[in-house]
């Protein structure tokens, strides 16, 4: 699969008000889900290849990259989310992703890369209420895009500000 890049901006780490979410965004999926990342977060695409692994790290954790000299923490999304893991393909990719929090970059392995969606304020919608105790804070809301529903994320609150730390002083850039 041919590199992407694509140029972005950091924008602030809280979510933004559900008027605010309208925007461009990039769609994946992991498993049957189609989830989005606000296309500002992403830096780049591209296959996966040689990740060096790190012990003692979570098991989302799946190593390190070397990206043009920088040393990029990689995250399997399926495993952070809880779903099977599954054998890489030739359409799984890795999004580059740049953390508001920290301006840590980061790696995320997605099963398959869709398409950039610029979506409206009337397509999303909040998060809907699962019940006490459920709480979803890395879901900005839920997108309705031709009669399917898209799971938007915040990028910055996949992982926990205690795992970033963590992973940024593992893998200082």
């Amino acid at each position: 699969m041919p590199m992407q890049t694509m140029a972005a901006k950091e924008s602030g780490s809280e979510a933004p008000p559900a008027g605010t979410m309208a925007g461009k965004y990039l769609t994946f999926h992991l498993a049957t889900e189609e989830y989005a990342v606000e296309v500002i977060k992403v830096r780049e695409i591209m296959g996966v290849l040689h990740i060096t692994r790190v012990p003692q790290t979570p098991s989302e954790v799946k190593g390190v990259i070397n990206l043009r000299g920088k040393v990029i923490p990689v995250i399997d999304l399926r495993i952070k989310f809880g779903l099977p893991e599954t054998e890489y393909t030739q359409r799984t990719c890795i999004i580059v992703v740049q953390l508001s929090q920290s301006g840590t970059q980061m790696g995320i392995i997605v099963d398959e890369v869709s398409e950039v969606l610029n979506l409206t304020a009337n397509d999303i919608q909040k998060t809907p209420d699962f019940g006490t105790g459920i709480e979803l804070p890395h879901l900005l809301g839920m997108a309705k895009v031709k009669g399917k529903v898209k799971i938007l994320l915040d990028i910055d609150r996949v992982l926990t500000s205690q795992e970033i730390q963590s992973l940024a002083g593992m893998f200082k850039q």
